[in-house]
Formats: structure tokens, sequence, C-alpha cells
């Protein structure tokens, strides 16, 4: 009798399996991406084990024996089953799209126009996680990510989006007060944002710092809230004229200078290598990169005087 302890390893009884269906070592072989011998050594290393010949081989076929029959009829059903399920698996797993992304095109660009994927793909739902950090992609938890750099990332496959752009953007009523924007030093409002862009954005304009610790208003976590106390007119906030075109085509919000700049790098959508057949991702990916030329296209002023600074 057979014990547990002696029972067949799985990569033997794949390798019956398939030569019993198949009716062929060669074809066995074919189907798990190795070779005929192999397929023969495994098949001859279960009949060693369990003592009992499963196969006559004869020049150009094999031909199971009664014993072989019995249990090439479980071990096929047994696969079909298991296939089955890994299919309805698939299937399952293809019907929601788990993404991240960064707060801020997240929250601004991002979230508003998602109605309009759905309305073009209501079989894929979207669960989308918002974090500052960069996470893992390839763990389970996440299906793709949207990120900002310069779209050089081990074992994913990359699509760029929008460049990273940085201006001046207020309230329209304190425009006026903003006359001496060039000026680091002349600014009438609080400013708001990253001190790292502004400065940025001064170097654009040839100037070698940036504005004093004092000029600065609320610290606020993110991008898309220093551009919502900027709607509230509590100060002018440095960021992308692309992620909050909504915002400056609504008229809440009007560029504070024209200059615009950029540090290099873009917002890429992003995917593992080993789900580049992924039809959801496609489906996404293809939609995202829709929406994301639509909004290069209407604000390619700014695209186009874009001047780049490295960081």
């Amino acid at each position: 009798m057979l014990g547990q302890d002696r029972f067949p390893s799985l990569v033997s009884i794949r390798a019956f399996e398939a030569a019993a269906r198949l009716g062929s070592f060669v074809k066995a072989a074919q189907e798990l991406d190795t070779t005929a011998a192999s397929v023969s050594y495994h098949v001859r290393r279960l009949e060693q084990q369990i003592g009992v010949a499963l196969f006559v081989r004869h020049p150009q076929r094999v031909v199971l024996t009664e014993a072989g029959e019995l249990i090439a009829n479980e071990a096929i059903a047994a696969f079909a089953a298991l296939r089955a399920s890994f299919v309805r698996a698939v299937e399952l797993d293809e019907t929601r799209l788990r993404l991240t992304t960064l707060p801020s095109f997240g929250t601004s660009w991002l979230t508003p126009r998602l109605g309009r994927f759905r309305q073009r793909h209501a079989d894929v739902a979207v669960e989308l996680d918002l974090s500052a950090d960069a996470q893992e992609l390839g763990a389970g938890r996440f299906d793709a990510a949207v990120r900002n750099g310069h779209g050089r990332w081990p074992g994913l496959r990359t699509v760029r989006l929008m460049p990273s752009l940085f201006m001046p953007l207020c309230a329209p009523a304190l425009k006026r007060a903003l006359v001496d924007m060039a000026d680091p030093d002349r600014i009438g409002v609080p400013l708001l944002g990253r001190p790292d862009w502004w400065t940025l954005w001064y170097r654009a304009l040839g100037r070698r710092s940036g504005p004093a610790p004092q000029r600065f208003g609320t610290n606020l976590s993110a991008e898309y809230l220093d551009v919502a106390a900027a709607i509230a007119g509590q100060g002018v906030a440095i960021a992308s004229p692309l992620l909050f075109c909504d915002e400056l085509a609504s008229g809440r919000l009007v560029p504070a200078h024209d200059a615009v700049a950029s540090d290099g790098r873009a917002f890429w959508f992003t995917w593992p290598v080993a789900r580049q057949n992924s039809s959801k991702i496609a489906k996404f990916r293809d939609w995202l990169v829709e929406e994301a030329q639509r909004d290069c296209d209407a604000g390619r002023g700014y695209v186009a005087r874009a001047v780049v600074v490295e960081p």
C-alpha cells in the first residue's frame, strides 16, 4: 500500500495527467514546456513509486494500461477542475482594479474623471488608494499605480501621462496684490506649498534663491490642500496647472504669473511586467492616457513655456 510518506510528487502526477490526456509524451512535453525525456522520467518515477505500470510504451506512441486508465480518469478530472478554478479566479480578479496613486493626483485630477471610465467599462470597478509613498506592486495588494518620476522602475511597465509643472496659482481676487510676484521679497500675500517648489520656480525666473521662510502661510501636507487654501483666498499656491486645470477652467483659480517651471519629472501609469496581459489594466491604461492627453492638449501653452530646472 502507498503511504502518505511515499505520495507521488505533483510534478510526476502532472506529467502523467498531460501524457494520458494527450496520448503522447511529446505532446505533453510541449504543453508543459519541457522535454519528452523529462515527461518520460517523471512518469517512470511515478510508476516506480506506486509499483504499477501506467503505460505500455510503443516506438511512436504510448497506451494506458487498465490501472493507468483508472488513475487517468481521476487525474484528468481533478486537473480540469483546478484549471477551471484558476479561470474563475482570473475572471473575478479582472472585474476589480486596485490602484494606488499620489494624493493630489488622485484627489484633484483622477477622482473627478473616474465616472467617465465607469461609463466606458462598467465591468471594471476601481479601488483607489492615496499614498504619498510609492507602494509595492506585484505583492497582490495593488494592480497598478500612478507615480511621479522619470519612468524607470525595475520590473514595471510605464506609460507617460503628463509632465510635472509648477506655477503660482491664486484666487482671482488676489491677482492684483501679486503684481510683484517675480520678486520674492515683495510678495504681498502668504505663500502656500513646498518651499523647494517655490525655489525651483524662482530659479526658472533667473533667481538664485527662493522666498524667505516668513513669506509662507499655513503649512499643509499635500498640494491639493494648498490649492484649496488658495481658492479660499488664503494665499498663492505653487501647483500644477495641468492637475488643477478644472479649477483654472472654472475661474476659481488664475495664474498669478505666466512663468512655468518643471523639474523634468512626469506622472506615469505603471504596472508589473507579470501583469502586462491583464485586460483590466489595458482598459484603464488606454482610458487614462486618453484623459491625460486631452488635458495636455488643452494646457499646451503651459507645457510649451515650461523651463526645466534641475532640483
